[in-house]
């Protein structure tokens, strides 16, 4: 993923909405989110190159969400996938924090990341850079893109500002699930605008790439926007809707999943 907002313990029925954009080159082979073969209860995308997922969620009442951390040009070189991370988490046991604590003995064997974790109940935040990191996410609206959790990138805001309007009105009512619903959700996370240039981050790969890459959704031949996500958990199931997309951003499907809660 390359843009999350989240909204935790925010809403008396739903404690965690988030609404995401995975963000990554059109040629890699991946998986639909959808229910893992080897893994029944695991839910989402599946990268087919290296395994592992970016957004999954388990029907025991757990979530996980990467992003990478842009640091210049030249490319990672690290042992393991950062998608494994959330792939382990899902199909684990332990809580959140825990999880994200005993990350500290291997987190610089990923490539860079950012890493949200929710057991059904605690939301924690890891990551490797510039450190390890492992700590408790507050109630409230949050945001995780490229770059420090809760850093100030003008998609960010906006995905924000967005999830917290549909809270606020009648949106997450009775027919939270319908993709009427959901549909505002979708429109902020498909905004192509692209940020000012004052209000453009430094991530160390230079003005024009970082106006490309300021976008929610960014529309391209070669990397790109490939999938949009919106998750609603509450107390008895947790909805899945995705929209894809494929390059330039030609629409390529969708799906939605009301997936009941065990346990």
């Amino acid at each position: 993923m390359c843009l999350i907002a989240l909204a935790y313990r925010v809403h008396p029925r739903w404690p965690l909405v988030l609404i995401a954009n995975r963000d990554e080159a059109h040629a890699r082979a991946s998986a639909p989110a959808g229910d893992d073969p080897d893994a029944p209860e695991v839910y989402g995308g599946r990268d087919l190159v290296a395994g592992g997922g970016w957004l999954q969620v388990s029907r025991r009442g757990r979530l996980a969400a990467v992003t990478n951390v842009r640091r210049g040009l030249a490319p990672e070189q690290a042992s393991r996938s950062r998608g494994w991370l959330v792939r382990d988490f899902v199909r684990g046991q332990a809580p959140a924090l825990a999880h994200a604590e005993a990350l500290a003995a291997t987190a610089r064997e990923y490539g860079r990341f950012n890493l949200l974790l929710w057991d059904g109940d605690a939301l924690a935040f890891a990551s490797n850079v510039p450190e390890a990191v492992a700590m408790p996410v507050a109630m409230g609206f949050h945001a995780m893109s490229n770059g420090a959790f809760d850093a100030a990138w003008p998609k960010s805001a906006h995905a924000t500002r967005a999830l917290r309007a549909w809270l606020a009105g009648d949106g997450p009512g009775a027919a939270a699930e319908s993709a009427r619903s959901l549909e505002p959700l979708f429109a902020a996370l498909a905004d192509e605008r692209p940020a000012p240039d004052a209000a453009l981050p430094d991530t160390g790969v230079g003005t024009a790439l970082e106006r490309r890459l300021s976008p929610a959704f960014i529309r391209d031949p070669v990397y790109g926007t490939r999938c949009s996500s919106v998750v609603l958990a509450d107390a008895s199931h947790i909805v899945f809707a995705e929209r894809r997309f494929g390059a330039d951003g030609m629409p390529q499907g969708g799906s939605r999943a009301v997936l009941p809660r065990a346990g």
